[in-house]
C-alpha cells in the first residue's frame, strides 16, 4: 500500500468512526462539546483581538489627529522666545512635513453662574490645521473667525469643545469670561487677568478629554490673556512616519541646541498603549484556557473511543494494518474535530467583528471611554495564528489516545471473540 492509499484508508476510517453511531452515547456528546469548545475559544479570541486592535487604532488615530506627533519645549519651562527663525530652521528637518507654534495655558472659563477649567491653546490658525485636526471638527459656527483681524473694541474669538459648551451653556455668538491665574500687580495687590471672549465655534472630536477642557484662540490673544510677550510654550511637528517619532524628536532636539527637550506621541500616551497591550495579553491567556479545556475534551473523547473500538483496532491490525496507520486514524480524528471547531470559530468571530464594526452594536459611555461605541478591527494575521494555536493544541491532545491505540495486542483483544 503506497502513501496516498494509506492516507486515504486512514482518513476513511477516521471519518467513519466520527460519523458512526455510538454504543456509548456520551462519547458523541463529548465530541460535540469538544468541537463547540474549540469554536467558542477561537471565536472569543478573534473578537477579543479585534476589539483590542479597534480600540488601539481608534485612540491612536484620534490622538495623532488631535495632537502633534513630535513636540519641542524648553527644559526650564519658561517658554520659547525668538521662536520664528528657529521654527523655520527646524521645519526643514528630514521627515517633518508640517510645523506650528503653540502656547498652552490654564484659565478659568465662566458664563453666568457656570464655570469650568479650560486649557487654552493659542495657535496660528493658518498652520495649525496642518499639524492637528481638532479645528477641522467644528460642528457649530466656524473656526475661520480665528483668522479674521480683530476689530477695535470687539471681543477676541475662541473655539471651544462641545462638552465644555454644554457645561457652560454657551453656543456660537455667546460671550464667556476667561480668567488667568497669571495676574498683574496693582496697588491693591495681585489681580488676576481676565477678558471676555466670543465663542465663534464648537468642535466635537469625539474624545472626551479634548471636548471637555480644550479651547483655541489665536496666538496673540492667548499671549495677552496670559500676560506674556511674543512667547510660545511649544513647537509642534507632524512627521511622515509616525513610528520614527523617537528618532525625529532626538534630531530636532540636537538641532535646537542646549536647553530644549523633545517628546513624541509614544511617550505622551505610553500609559494608554501599555494598558491596551496588557489587556490583549490577559485576554489571550484567559480565553486561551477555553481552547485548552476543549482540547482536554478531545483527549477524553478519543480515549473513550479507543476503549470502544479496541476490538475493531485488533481486527485491523490482524488484517495487516500497520500500527502507524492506527495511530494516524486517531490523530486525524482529533485534528478533524479541532479543524471543524476552528473553522466554525473563525467564521463566527469574523462575522461578529464585521457586524460590530459596521453597525456599532455595542455602545459605550463617552464620559468614561472617550468613544461612543466599541470599535472592531479583525485582522487576518490574528486569525492565522489563533487557528494555528488551536490546531496545535488539538494535535497535542490526540497524542496520548493515539499512542494507546497502537499498544493494543490483537491476540488479547480477540481471545474471547
Amino acid at each position: 500500500m503506497n502513501r496516498e492509499e494509506s492516507l486515504g484508508f486512514e482518513f476513511f476510517v477516521a471519518l467513519r468512526y466520527l460519523r458512526a453511531r455510538r454504543k456509548i452515547a456520551v462519547i458523541s456528546v463529548i465530541t460535540a462539546v469538544s468541537m463547540l469548545g474549540i469554536a467558542a475559544g477561537v471565536m472569543s479570541l478573534v473578537v477579543a483581538l479585534a476589539v483590542t486592535n479597534g480600540l488601539r487604532q481608534e485612540w491612536q488615530g484620534r490622538l495623532l489627529g488631535a495632537t502633534a506627533h513630535v513636540s519641542l519645549q524648553r527644559v526650564e519651562g519658561n517658554g520659547i522666545r525668538q521662536w520664528r527663525p528657529l521654527l523655520q530652521k527646524l521645519s526643514g528637518t528630514p521627515g517633518v512635513v508640517a510645523s506650528a507654534p503653540a502656547l498652552y495655558g490654564t484659565v478659568l472659563a465662566s458664563r453666568a453662574n457656570r464655570s469650568s477649567q479650560m486649557i487654552l491653546k493659542g495657535v496660528d490658525p493658518e498652520v495649525e490645521s496642518q499639524v492637528g485636526t481638532l479645528l477641522g471638527s467644528v460642528r457649530e459656527g466656524s473656526a475661520e473667525a480665528l483668522n479674521a483681524p480683530a476689530e477695535p473694541g470687539s471681543q477676541p474669538p475662541v473655539v471651544i469643545g462641545k462638552r465644555m459648551a454644554d457645561s457652560l451653556g454657551a453656543s456660537p455668538g455667546d460671550s464667556i469670561l476667561l480668567t488667568s491665574p497669571q495676574g498683574h500687580l496693582t496697588p491693591f495687590g495681585m489681580v488676576p487677568r481676565y477678558r471676555h471672549f466670543e465663542v465663534v465655534g464648537v468642535f466635537d472630536s469625539g474624545f472626551y478629554e479634548f471636548d471637555s477642557s480644550w479651547a483655541f484662540t489665536n496666538l496673540k490673544e492667548a499671549q495677552q490673556v496670559l500676560g506674556l510677550d511674543d512667547v510660545i510654550s511649544v513647537m509642534e511637528f507632524k512627521i511622515a512616519d509616525i513610528y520614527q517619532a523617537p528618532a525625529v524628536a532626538e534630531t530636532l532636539r540636537r538641532m535646537a541646541g542646549n536647553g530644549f527637550f523633545g517628546s513624541h506621541w509614544m511617550e505622551q500616551n505610553r500609559a494608554l498603549f501599555s494598558a491596551l497591550k496588557l489587556e490583549k495579553t490577559v485576554a489571550v491567556i484567559v480565553i486561551g484556557l477555553i481552547v485548552f479545556v476543549a482540547a482536554l475534551n478531545i483527549l477524553i473523547a478519543l480515549v473513550m473511543m479507543v476503549m470502544e473500538k479496541y476490538r475493531d483496532i485488533a481486527i485491523l491490525v490482524s488484517m495487516g494494518a500497520q500500527r502507524k496507520q492506527i495511530r494516524n486514524i486517531f490523530l486525524l480524528q482529533g485534528m478533524m474535530i479541532g479543524a471543524a471547531g476552528t473553522a466554525l470559530g473563525l467564521a463566527g468571530g469574523y462575522l461578529l467583528s464585521w457586524l460590530g464594526s459596521r453597525y456599532h452594536l455595542i455602545p459605550l459611555d463617552p464620559n468614561i471611554y472617550d468613544i461612543s461605541y466599541l470599535p472592531f478591527d479583525a485582522r487576518i494575521v490574528d486569525g492565522v495564528w489563533v487557528a494555528g494555536v488551536a490546531l496545535l493544541i488539538s494535535f497535542l491532545a490526540t497524542l496520548y489516545p493515539a499512542r494507546n491505540a497502537t499498544s493494543i495486542a490483537p491476540a488479547e483483544a480477540l481471545r474471547y471473540e
